[in-house]
């Protein structure tokens, strides 16, 4: 099986869970049935303006979801049938190490809803706890060697959390360890999973603040003839325009092709739709704004990123 994907990917991200259940609905688990059904119908009305985007002009072979089975199985088998790429995560929501959600019986539901990819979410410092790492990669290992098994894709989202000292050493300033630390970790995490047999397709990789940085990230993704495989824009739950200005920087560099953004585009919509202020087409009508106002700002960069590097600008 051929490493990477071939086409763009802008990924409309929703597989949260417990994020859903506190910070939308003010639940904690056990949740209860109503809760239950009012993050489904959540959900849906995030989809409803994935599909409004496509029906309106958005590029349906790049305009992918990232959906969980927990809250999002119809979503996920609706996608299947609109043929709208799907991303769905193996991981256990909220967890600070890498678990499966379904432990060892984690190919059963990659297989039963057969998605584009299988997604995993990692928070991971090359400079944090050993044991942990070690513990995250010999199950990520597993993963990764049965997906290329079974000819499936695998969908990397890389969090590097600053460690205390790293903090630390910046004087507790986050922007700082992110623009100044952080992208170099990123280097270190990717080569330390490769070693491992960690192969992922696409890595999904928090906005970077510098071109140079985006440059090297993927030369550690595509070493060692590793030449189709893509980094995406994780837009972290940032305002849109930090999540904007991060895609724009990926969109010039040759190896980043898309984007997963998830909050930024849907948190607000959905505030206001539970709290009355909104009907469920206007939140559907902002969400699908906010997803197209992100797709025409990549690729505005990367035309103009392209147009410059041909000699046209």
């Amino acid at each position: 099986m051929t490493l990477g994907y071939d086409k763009p990917l802008y990924l409309m991200a929703f597989d949260h869970r417990g994020s859903f259940e506190k910070g939308l609905f003010g639940a904690t688990p056990p949740i209860s049935a109503e809760v239950h059904d009012g993050i489904v119908n959540a959900k849906e009305i995030i989809f409803d303006a994935h599909l409004k985007s496509v029906a309106d002009g958005a590029p349906i072979s790049a305009c992918g979801v990232l959906v969980d089975e927990e809250f999002g199985a119809s979503i996920a088998r609706r996608a299947k049938q609109e043929g709208v790429p799907l991303a769905m995560p193996v991981e256990k929501s909220g967890q600070d190490e890498f678990q499966f959600q379904y432990g060892g019986d984690f190919a059963a539901h990659i297989e039963e809803f057969d998605p584009t990819f299988a997604k995993v979410l990692v928070r991971y410092n090359p400079e944090g706890d050993a044991t942990v790492n070690r513990r995250q990669t010999a199950q990520l290992a597993t993963l990764s060697r049965w997906l290329r098994k079974h000819d499936r894709k695998f969908l990397f989202e890389l969090l590097v959390p600053a460690t205390t000292a790293q903090l630390d050493s910046f004087e507790g300033h986050q922007r700082d360890y992110d623009r100044q630390l952080r992208p170099r970790l990123v280097v270190e995490v990717i080569e330390a999973m490769q070693a491992a047999d960690v192969e992922p397709d696409v890595w999904k990789i928090e906005g970077l603040d510098y071109r140079e940085d985006c440059v090297k990230v993927v030369a550690q993704a595509r070493t060692g003839g590793r030449d189709g495989v893509k980094c995406i824009v994780l837009g972290r739950g940032a305002d849109e325009p930090q999540v904007i200005e991060w895609i724009r920087i990926g969109a010039t560099v040759d190896g980043f092709d898309g984007f997963a953004v998830g909050r930024t585009l849907w948190q607000e919509a959905l505030q206001d739709y539970l709290a009355g202020k909104a009907t469920r087409e206007q939140a559907v009508y902002r969400i699908a704004a906010r997803y197209r106002d992100v797709i025409d700002a990549y690729r505005g960069a990367e035309h103009t990123a392209t147009t410059t590097v041909g000699g046209s600008a």
